[in-house]
């Protein structure tokens, strides 16, 4: 049933009194048991409500000295209420309620009026609205958190989406820091494996010549020639231990760097893991940067600022998007070389983590915009306009702020600020606009 369906169920059949007739008779028709529901009768003058008189002005008028006397056998036009709520059946609910409470006067006394163009049709309790009102308010309660609940996971999907957006744009730098390191291991398994088929052949010289030594038949000639070749391939192998210890750390080293980097790829894609950690935001960054790195190249320097930070219990992967999001924005923002200063310092009751480029900066006009939803000024298909709207969330959501100052052409420098464990984040500080 529609919104503006519902007020016509609400309607109570009751005849329409002439404005003639006498008062003494309206009395009579509010002792019908079939009208005990209603509060007033309407006054219809044809089919166009004039009025309405209510039980409390009868009594008001009968029960007084001598009022059976004075007013009964006057019409009834005279003691009625000639401006009554008049409402259109096809009026919605809220619209209803709104115009009945504006003009409603405690205790209620009377009945509001329903038309069909103008044309009486029946009359309307207001408690009946007032039910129908509360039964809407409950449906539209339930509706909302319905929808609250859609929104939730539709917020989780577009984490999810971004998440899986910035993976895209990392896979490349990723492999290709992966791909340096594999390089080298390979070239030093090879080489490894180039001593080792050295080495066996150092093995089977020496099993050859304890062969001769023991054999009653050897000659002096053939062991003589066994220890010449033993002699050839000892001398081809000097120095060869040496390098081989160094290959061997080599490829530890490179290994290392692999495993670093898996091991950030893979906590930076369980962004949707609940559960909470003590970390060191000093580390988060520095996951952060190591991600990024393909973005940054070597056209971007990146200086590191970092105080000496106490731990703080937070999501430490969705933190991570935040500062992947906000390295990977401010690499992008600068066009040919430049510098990222990336600055840390605990106060009191919370700690502060700076992103400050030197790239392009922020127009003015743009800058109120910046963290909505969707909104981006990258070309189409470049950017997906949610990564700084989720990053103003999730920094909401650990009961944080994040600031941006920026100047067109000199660079932008975003501030988050994130309390410890029982405090209160102050106000903040500064003028929006500052320079950075």
């Amino acid at each position: 049933m529609s919104e503006h369906a519902q007020l016509r169920q609400l309607v109570i059949p009751a005849p329409g009194i002439p404005p003639h007739l006498l008062v003494s008779q309206v009395a009579e028709m509010f002792m019908d048991e079939s009208h005990g529901k209603l509060l007033s009768l309407p006054v219809i003058d044809g089919d166009r409500p004039v009025g309405v008189v209510s039980r409390a002005r009868m009594q008001q008028v009968l029960f007084r000295q001598y009022g059976r006397e004075l007013f009964g056998r006057k019409p009834v036009a005279e003691i009625m209420n000639a401006a009554p709520v008049v409402i259109e059946s096809d009026t919605a609910l809220n619209e209803a309620s709104k115009a009945v409470t504006e003009r409603l006067k405690f205790p209620v006394t009377e009945d509001f009026i329903i038309t069909e163009g103008g044309r009486y049709v029946g009359m309307g309790a207001v408690m009946h609205l007032l039910n129908a009102m509360e039964a809407q308010l409950a449906k539209q309660t339930k509706d909302l958190a319905a929808a609250y609940k859609e929104l939730k996971a539709s917020q989780l999907q577009l984490i999810q989406s971004e998440k899986m957006a910035s993976l895209g744009q990392m896979v490349a730098g990723v492999a290709h820091e992966i791909n340096t390191p594999l390089g080298y291991v390979k070239n030093n398994i090879e080489m490894m494996e180039m001593f080792f088929e050295t080495s066996r052949e150092l093995l089977g010289a020496c099993n050859a010549l304890a062969d001769t030594l023991l054999s009653e038949t050897a000659t002096e000639q053939q062991l003589q020639e066994q220890l010449a070749v033993l002699t050839a391939l000892r001398i081809g192998q000097s120095g060869e231990h040496e390098d081989v210890v160094k290959l061997f750390g080599d490829t530890r080293f490179g290994v290392d760097q692999i495993s670093e980097l898996v091991k950030n790829l893979k906590d930076f894609s369980r962004l949707d893991r609940a559960a909470a950690d003590d970390v060191d935001l000093n580390e988060c960054l520095d996951s952060a940067v190591l991600l990024a790195r393909n973005v940054l190249k070597a056209r971007v320097e990146v200086l590191r600022q970092y105080g000496a930070l106490p731990r703080i219990s937070c999501m430490p992967s969705q933190l991570n998007q935040v500062f992947l999001n906000l390295i990977t924005n401010a690499a992008q923002a600068i066009e040919g070389t430049g510098r990222i200063l990336i600055k840390t310092e605990a106060e009191p009751e919370c700690l502060k983590v700076t992103v400050q480029d030197t790239g392009k900066g922020i127009p003015e006009d743009v800058l109120p915009r910046i963290f909505d939803p969707f909104f981006t000024t990258k070309p189409v298909g470049q950017g997906t306009g949610l990564g700084l709207s989720i990053t103003y969330q999730i920094i909401q959501q650990h009961g944080g702020d994040i600031r941006v100052t920026s100047q067109p052409g000199k660079g932008s420098r975003f501030t988050i600020r994130l309390p410890l464990a029982g405090k209160t984040l102050p106000p903040a500080g500064g003028p929006q606009g500052e320079t950075p």
